[in-house]
């Protein structure tokens, strides 16, 4: 199997946990748009979608499904969402699409949260994949200060905006043996809206994808 067809694979087991009559949340990026493109296969058995990220929310329109902003949403029944990184207690570094303080949102605003990613992802220990930290523009050298003092080697994200009009900082070469109290330590930054660490709520199932076919982590 090839990582798209990987990446198939847990976009079509992800339905599984879709319930019928319930708002869906939708996650950002290649993994999560192969699941837009199954879920609008299901698309009559669902009230509709809140979506992380305007590209998100554009593909699923595509597919005439239906996208609620988060504020005219009491419950959201399951959020789908893939990841750079994931270790085995489903600890994952996000926002490589540059998405993670939406998706951040949603997740937490859903009764569940379910991850969908292929096995290249699975990590003893986080950190490979830079994290990326979302900064108000006027903090971003002030705050990659703060980030050198933590160990991390920050780098500006060329030319790229947050849908929330904010700068990325992506930060290399962090071995994250304690990704829980790290991303607390990142949040407390003054000037930093959120880090592309979801260890205080980590995913609840992950779905990992395979050539043995889709395992399922919880």
């Amino acid at each position: 199997m090839t990582q798209d067809e990987m990446k198939q694979a847990v976009a079509k087991a992800a339905i599984e946990y879709v319930e019928a009559g319930t708002i869906i949340g939708v996650g950002t990026g290649s993994t999560a748009n192969f699941f837009i493109d199954e879920l609008a296969k299901i698309k009559h058995k669902i009230d509709g979608t809140v979506a992380s990220s305007i590209a998100s929310a554009e593909r699923l329109k595509g597919h005439g499904i239906e996208v609620f902003d988060l504020n005219n949403v009491n419950e959201i029944s399951v959020y789908i969402d893939g990841a750079d990184e994931t270790n085995r207690h489903l600890h994952l570094v996000k926002g490589g699409g540059g998405a993670l303080t939406r998706e951040k949102i949603v997740a937490a605003a859903s009764k569940k949260f379910v991850c969908i990613a292929d096995d290249s992802k699975l990590v003893d220990v986080l950190g490979k994949f830079p994290l990326p930290v979302e900064v108000i523009p006027m903090a971003r050298s002030f705050v990659a200060r703060e980030l050198v003092k933590l160990g991390g080697e920050p780098v500006l994200r060329e030319g790229f905006t947050t849908d929330n009009g904010n700068v990325i900082l992506d930060v290399h070469n962090m071995e994250i043996m304690e990704p829980t109290k790290l991303e607390q330590t990142l949040n407390n930054i003054t000037g930093v809206v959120t880090n592309g660490l979801f260890a205080i709520k980590p995913a609840d199932v992950l779905l990992l994808g395979g050539q043995d076919g889709v395992k399922v982590l919880d």
